[in-house]
């Protein structure tokens, strides 16, 4: 039993295996349909935040990226290094807000994929100066926020799209891309997302 797993990632131990044949079923080219535009024709660094069963960091190096894929569940952790293994894909355990693991290095390319809603708060505004460091100059950062019943047994959050825009802008990202109140792709009862993009260092902002 771990007693010290971080928060926001109750639940997702006990269902791995479980939580692999759903996340595996739907592909990185669906998943990301609404930003895939925005992903780096040249290869790139990419770095995966809660990368779960390694799906997308999967996806990126199929494309030539140089993925660093962040999960701090063990369980998953293991098991997307056993389903994708890749030369390019780095493992690490770690997680928001902190990562320290990760100072110094620079991105390219930074997703938060059904992440941000297990942050409550004062996590969302320590975790946006962190992560926004790590965005180099040009590139691109992209959430989903979740929106619907929380599953028994997780810790979620209603995090509101304005607010995540605020937080960022406040660190010098600007808005590129908004798709509000999205259908997912596992057809579960009521939830539904935003999806959000922003660029460090573009000065327009286009919300679609």
């Amino acid at each position: 039993m771990h007693l010290d797993r971080p928060s926001g990632t109750e639940g997702y131990a006990e269902e791995a295996e479980r939580l692999v044949k759903q996340y595996e079923s739907i592909s990185f080219s669906d998943v990301h349909r609404q930003v895939f535009h925005l992903i780096p024709s040249a290869p790139s660094r990419i770095l995966d935040t809660g990368s779960g069963t390694g799906r997308d960091a999967a996806g990126f190096a199929a494309m030539g990226h140089r993925v660093t894929a962040v999960e701090p569940t063990v369980e998953l952790r293991l098991k997307a290094a056993a389903l994708h293994p890749s030369p390019r894909i780095e493992w690490i355990d770690d997680s928001l807000p902190d990562l320290p693991s990760l100072v110094g290095h620079r991105f390219d390319m930074v997703m938060l994929t059904a992440v941000w809603m297990h942050l409550d708060e004062q996590q969302r505004e320590q975790s946006m100066r962190r992560i926004a460091a790590l965005v180099d100059v040009g590139g691109v950062m992209s959430f989903s926020l979740r929106y619907g019943p929380i599953p028994q047994g997780r810790r979620m959050f209603v995090v509101s799209a304005d607010e995540t825009v605020r937080l960022a802008e406040a660190e010098g990202l600007n808005l590129i891309l908004r798709f509000d109140n999205q259908d997912g792709l596992l057809g579960r009862p009521g939830v539904r997302w935003t999806r959000l993009a922003f660029r460090l260092g573009q000065l327009t902002s286009a919300a679609l």
